[in-house]
């Protein structure tokens, strides 16, 4: 559907604003000209009925003009320029001056002959059809009698007229003012969007994101180039992690698959050739290939992990023990270091988390603490007040690496050797985050290292109903 609002809508902003500042100019000119017409002419009506009551005609002039009218004596045609004089008795007959146009008589100017009030004023249009402004008093004499006078309305119409033009042609001359400073203010204010856009079609069009809009002042255009440039900032690194994500996977992908590929083509040669493989041997290649396999899946599932935008949780979260899922996370543990001693002093303490994520965790920073515990030493494992600490005696972390270990794919070099993609802190750190809690890892007195969580505490859920 077409109308007005539509046109209006498809016009550009700056028009648009252009517009609305001249209509708005519009209609306060228009009403400050309309105020001043009627102020005006209320003050020239005012004027012109004061000038009526003070005019001063001569009582001697009026009883010659009473004279006049019964035909006794003479009178001068137009003794008072600009006024119509008439003299009314009580049965409403009219006496007028020479040269004058007769004013018909009203009621009020009756009531004034006989002396019911004091006095008239009125609008009315003499015998000739001029609008004539007409005062009636009453006439001091032997006999009851008043004299009407007048002055035409044009005395105040002219004015008024002339006075509508001018604010006409002002009011004209502001509107267009307006709308050429609206145009001019649309176009200034206007021009950091310009840049905006111009900056957004330019990143639309290259995927640079490297583009930076300069920032003046502390307004809303301000904050809009300041976001602009926090998005694209934003943009731009997480660009830069997926893709540093990908090499770094692709680098580690590529050792398992080129020595499980290696191992494949040596069994696959075997059978082509008819060579067989001495049987150790072929037991250690299966199992190097079984081993290989298992990294694989172990790694794809951590980068399907990471894969999960940040701010999205792996499953609903829910009031858990954390006691209980650290216990199931040791018997784990316990049985990947058979030859270690895990001890453990879990206090009860419910945090809200999603379960299996929860206990990955756990099991991971118990995995890192079996992995680099020499065999027979001893990992300590205390849960107290929402603080959950892993302390083991193995060689330790340097202090130049700590700033690094919950980063991505990072493995301290004494640790390339050992199984693992370098996941599983990262994904223990983004667990742990998405509950509200924490973790630090710090060398620990006496040597080794001490992992240590700390999650929120959550109401303790009410225990089930028993069963009948």
């Amino acid at each position: 559907m077409t109308g007005p609002l539509h046109r209006f809508r498809a016009l550009p902003l700056r028009s648009r604003l252009a517009l609305l500042v001249a209509t708005a100019v519009a209609v306060a000119v228009a009403a400050v000209a309309v105020a001043c017409w009627f102020v005006t002419r209320e003050q020239l009506e005012q004027q012109q009925d004061r000038a009526l009551r003070g005019a001063n005609v001569d009582a001697r002039y009026l009883t010659n003009l009473y004279d006049y009218c019964r035909g006794a004596s003479q009178i001068s045609p137009r003794p008072y320029t600009g006024l119509t004089v008439q003299l009314i008795d009580d049965q409403g007959t009219i006496c007028v001056a020479p040269g004058s146009s007769k004013l018909p008589v009203s009621q009020a100017d009756l009531a004034v002959v006989t002396h019911d009030r004091p006095d008239a004023l009125r609008t009315a249009k003499d015998a000739d059809g001029v609008e004539m402004r007409v005062y009636t008093a009453p006439v001091k004499g032997p006999i009851d009698l008043a004299v009407s006078i007048a002055r035409p309305m044009s005395e105040i119409d002219k004015p008024l007229s002339t006075l509508a033009w001018v604010l006409l042609l002002v009011s004209g001359i502001g509107v267009i003012g307006a709308g050429a400073a609206g145009l001019w203010v649309a176009r200034s204010g206007l021009r950091p969007v310009d840049e905006l856009t111009e900056a957004v079609e330019h990143v639309a069009r290259t995927e640079d994101l490297t583009v930076r809009i300069p920032v003046e002042g502390e307004d809303e255009i301000a904050r809009l180039s300041r976001s602009f440039n926090s998005m694209t900032a934003s943009l731009a690194s997480s660009r830069d992690r997926q893709a540093q994500l990908i090499a770094d996977a692709g680098h580690e992908l590529r050792t398992p698959l080129t020595s499980l590929r290696t191992n494949v083509e040596l069994l696959a040669r075997s059978d082509e050739t008819g060579r067989a493989i001495p049987p150790d041997d072929r037991r250690a290649l299966m199992s190097s290939v079984k081993a290989q396999m298992t990294e694989l899946a172990a790694l794809i599932g951590d980068l399907q992990e990471l894969a999960r935008p940040d701010a999205a949780q792996p499953g609903p979260l829910q009031v858990v023990a954390l006691h209980d899922i650290t216990r199931a996370a040791l018997r784990r543990a316990r049985l990947r270091g058979p030859e270690l001693t895990i001890t453990e002093d879990l206090a009860p303490w419910y945090v809200r988390a999603e379960p299996a994520a929860l206990e990955r965790a756990i099991v991971n920073v118990l995995d890192n603490a079996v992995k680099f515990s020499p065999p027979g030493s001893t990992i300590d494992v205390v849960l107290h007040r929402g603080r959950l600490t892993v302390r083991d005696h193995g060689p330790g972390i340097p202090a130049d690496e700590l700033p690094h270990v919950f980063e991505r794919f990072w493995r301290s070099p004494s640790a390339r050797q050992l199984p693992g993609s370098g996941l599983g802190l990262s994904i223990v750190a983004r667990t742990v985050q998405q509950s509200g809690g924490g973790i630090t890892l710090s060398p620990a007195e006496g040597g080794g290292t001490e992992a240590s969580i700390t999650l929120p505490g959550a109401p303790q859920p009410p225990p089930d109903p028993p069963q009948e």
